[in-house]
C-alpha cells in the first residue's frame, strides 16, 4: 500500500482500530523513562514502524504499559540537505510484548542532532 506521497505504508487488517498510516522504518532509538521518583532508566532500540500518533520499537527492556517515554529517534531526512535531524517524541507506553513497545506518541518536534548525536 502507498500514501499519497509514494511512500510504502503497511495494510490495515479488518480488526485494526489505528487511526493513522504505519510507515515501516528501522531507525536508531534512544529513550528514558521519565519518572517523578527519580532513578532514570534509560534504553536504546530500534523502530519496527512509525505514525503520526504511535512507535513500535523493538528493545531488550521490558516497559511497564502506563510509563511515560523520551524517545529520539534518528530521522533518514535532513534539514536542507546537509543537517542531520532527530525526532524527539514524548509519549506513553501502551504495549509490551515479545521485545516490542507500542508508544503513544502525545508530543513531539525535530531538533538537529549536533555534537551530541542521539542523546536526550
Amino acid at each position: 500500500m502507498m500514501d499519497f506521497n509514494g511512500n510504502a505504508t503497511l495494510p490495515r487488517g479488518p480488526n485494526d482500530r489505528r487511526g493513522a498510516d504505519r510507515f515501516p522504518i528501522e531507525r536508531e532509538v534512544r529513550y528514558k523513562v521519565l519518572s517523578k521518583r527519580g532513578g532514570e532508566e534509560n534504553g536504546s532500540g530500534t523502530t519496527v514502524n512509525i505514525s503520526s500518533s504511535g512507535i513500535l520499537f523493538r528493545t531488550e527492556h521490558m516497559l511497564i504499559p502506563g510509563k511515560r517515554l523520551e524517545m529520539a529517534i534518528s530521522w533518514p531526512a535532513q534539514l536542507d540537505n546537509r543537517c542531520a535531524l532527530k525526532l524527539i517524541a514524548r509519549g506513553k507506553v501502551v504495549r509490551y510484548d515479545q521485545g516490542q513497545a507500542a508508544v503513544e506518541i502525545q508530543q513531539y518536534e525535530f531538533r538537529t542532532v549536533g555534537a551530541q548525536g542521539l542523546s536526550l
